[in-house]
Order: structure tokens, then C-alpha cells, then sequence
């Protein structure tokens, strides 16, 4: 009896949980039906399956939309994942890798290498996997030297991340064509891309993926931070660089064709965290967060489509004007907490004093 009062709320919440990825699935599927055949150039799925479609539908549907939607589905993924990984990394639920500077340090890198390697396709991931690691290693380092708080790390991020960004400007002052469609890759979009320009990065996303979900138990245990990683026996300092080369092959890889689209890895994990708020398994948080990723850069690339058309709105703008207040918004958040905790421990102090007195 005791036995079964106490599985049943483990039951539920296993159905519980099966039923979130479940609907994460459909979701994600929804959006991958808008973004295939639903737009300027409406292609029913009724034709497809009839074989019937027109050369126009066909070369839209196969070079444009088919390229675009595995590009949204594998970008907002990593990006969601890579972003999970920096919060756990850094115990810090307000990092994201366009806040702390990886963005910018990938960016930089890619400018750089279409600057000096203007031929040299392929050198754009790794240019871009470098940028966004050493952008990591100097947020850990003033993380670990420092010692900064939360918000004087968050500081630091974004203060790099201005200096990286002018930087990528200076490259491109100099080298002005250094960059084809440098406006769309500041603001994060996938329009023009093609299969040939994102497999090289699809392979870096897809190799970071599933080493991070394999290794998902030490992402758990660092997440606790580094002393009681220690503590219970893993390597925290050589686990820690593992997991920012992982992110930094899911940022690296993502902004090498789609360039600088922010804020999924500051929102997914966040809603993700509430949603997922009683899972003990830290696997299946990465595997709802990477379609979480996928669906919100789906529905962000198709509104930015279809809204003001025949007109396209970058998908990073759209995210932007979501995220930033909602950054604003856990910041001050953060902050409140934070100076409530300091009176309470002011008020605990004050009270035992006088009652020493």
C-alpha cells in the first residue's frame, strides 16, 4: 500500500513529462509544415503527395524552403542546448551565449576569415567554433580570477561583447566586401541559405548534440557547481572545458550559416526549467530544450516571412524585441531577490546581536 502511494506521483509525473515532449514534438512538426509550404508561395501538401507539383512550387519547396527549415530546425536546437550548457557551466541562469560574448567572438572570427580567406568557404565553422571559444575562455577566466557576481559576469559579457562586435565592424570598414549580406548575419537570418552552405556547420550542431546528451550526468552534477563537482569526485575544471567546447561547437556551428540570432539560449532554457520543474533527469532537459529551440526558430523565421510581406523582417529582430525585455526582466528579477535576501540576512544579523547584547 505504502509502496503504491508513494510510485504514484512518479507515475504522474513520467506521463507528465512524456506528455510536454510529446506536445514539443507536434509543435515542433507544426512549425517545420509552416516553414515548408506556407508563405508567399503557398505549396499544398495535397500536391505533393499527388506528385503534382509545378516547376516554380518545386524549386521554391527544394532550394528555398527545404534548406531554410532543416537551417531553423538544427540552428534553434543548438542554440537552445548551447545555451543550457553556459547556465549549467557557469551557475548562472541569465547566461546565454549572445549575452556573454560567444556570439561576438564567433562573429568576429567569421569576419576575420572572410576578410584574410575570401575563398576559403569551409574555413567559416571553424573560424566561427574558434571566435565563439575564445569568447568562453575569457568569460571563465574573469569568472574564476575575478570571482565576479552573476551580474558584474553578465557586465563583463556584454562588455566583451561590444568590444568583439566594434571590432567586426573595423574589418569590415576596411574590407568592406569582406562579408556578403553582412547587415543579414549582424542581425541573425536564414534567408538565402542552402544545403551547401549549412552542412558544414549541421555537422559540428550534430556532433555537439550528441556528445553533450551523452554526457548529460556530469552537465548534472557540475550544474551544482564546481566545489561539490569536486566533492562528489568529477573533474570539474577539465568537465567545465569539454562543455564549452561543446557550446562553443553549437554557437560556432549555428552562426556559421545563419549568423548572429540571439536570445533562444536565454528564453528556451528558462521556460524549459519551469515547464520541466519536478524532472530529475538532466538528458531529458536537453532533448525538450533542443525542440523547444527548433520550434521557436521556426515560428520566428516564418512570421518574419509572412507579417509585413512581400517584405521579410530578420527572425533575430524578431527575437531580439522579445528577449531583451524579457532579459530586463529577469535581470531586475534577479537583482530584487537579491538585495531581499541581503536585508533578510541584515535583519537575522541585527536581531542576534541583540539578543547577545
Amino acid at each position: 500500500m505504502g509502496n503504491n502511494q508513494h510510485t504514484a506521483p512518479e507515475h504522474q509525473e513520467k506521463n507528465r513529462t512524456l506528455t510536454l515532449l510529446a506536445v514539443l514534438v507536434i509543435l515542433v512538426i507544426i512549425g517545420t509544415g509552416f516553414s515548408l509550404f506556407a508563405g508567399s508561395v503557398r505549396i499544398p501538401l495535397s500536391k505533393i503527395l499527388a506528385g503534382s507539383l509545378g516547376e516554380t512550387e518545386q524549386a521554391v519547396l527544394v532550394h528555398l524552403r527545404l534548406p531554410r527549415t532543416i537551417g531553423c530546425v538544427f540552428a534553434g536546437g543548438a542554440l537552445a542546448l548551447s545555451g543550457l550548457i553556459i547556465q549549467s557551466v557557469l551557475a548562472n541562469p541569465l547566461a546565454a551565449p549572445n549575452i556573454i560574448g560567444i556570439h561576438s567572438g564567433a562573429g568576429l572570427m567569421t569576419t576575420i576569415a572572410c576578410a584574410l580567406f575570401p575563398n576559403v568557404f569551409n574555413l567559416v565553422p571553424a573560424a566561427s567554433f574558434a571566435g565563439a571559444l575564445m569568447a568562453s575562455q575569457l568569460v571563465l577566466f574573469l569568472a574564476r580570477k575575478v570571482q565576479a557576481s552573476k551580474t558584474t559576469l553578465l557586465l563583463a559579457g556584454l562588455a566583451i561583447s561590444s568590444i568583439f562586435s566594434a571590432l567586426s565592424d573595423l574589418v569590415i570598414t576596411f574590407w568592406p566586401d569582406a562579408l556578403i549580406g553582412y547587415t543579414g548575419f549582424r542581425m541573425g537570418s536564414l534567408s538565402g541559405v542552402s544545403m551547401e552552405r549549412i552542412l558544414p556547420g549541421l555537422m559540428a550542431i550534430i556532433l555537439a548534440m550528441m556528445i553533450s546528451t551523452l554526457c548529460a550526468p556530469e552537465l548534472e552534477v557540475l550544474s551544482m557547481g564546481e566545489n561539490q563537482a569536486t566533492m562528489i569526485g568529477l573533474n570539474s575544471k577539465r568537465w567545465t572545458q569539454i562543455f564549452l567546447v561543446l557550446s562553443s561547437l553549437l554557437a560556432g556551428g549555428t552562426i556559421s550559416f545563419c549568423g548572429l540570432i540571439g536570445f533562444i539560449g536565454l528564453i528556451v532554457p528558462q521556460i524549459i526549467r519551469k515547464l520541466f520543474a519536478n524532472e530529475s533527469s538532466f538528458r531529458i532537459l536537453m532533448i525538450a530544450n533542443v525542440l523547444a529551440g527548433a520550434f521557436l526558430l521556426l515560428m520566428a523565421d516564418f512570421l518574419g516571412r509572412v507579417l509585413f510581406a512581400p517584405f521579410e523582417i530578420s527572425c533575430g529582430i524578431l527575437l531580439s524585441l522579445a528577449g531583451g525585455p524579457y532579459f530586463l526582466f529577469l535581470l531586475l528579477k534577479s537583482r530584487r531577490r537579491s538585495l531581499f535576501s541581503q536585508k533578510n540576512s541584515k535583519t537575522k544579523n541585527d536581531r542576534k546581536a541583540l539578543h547577545d547584547h
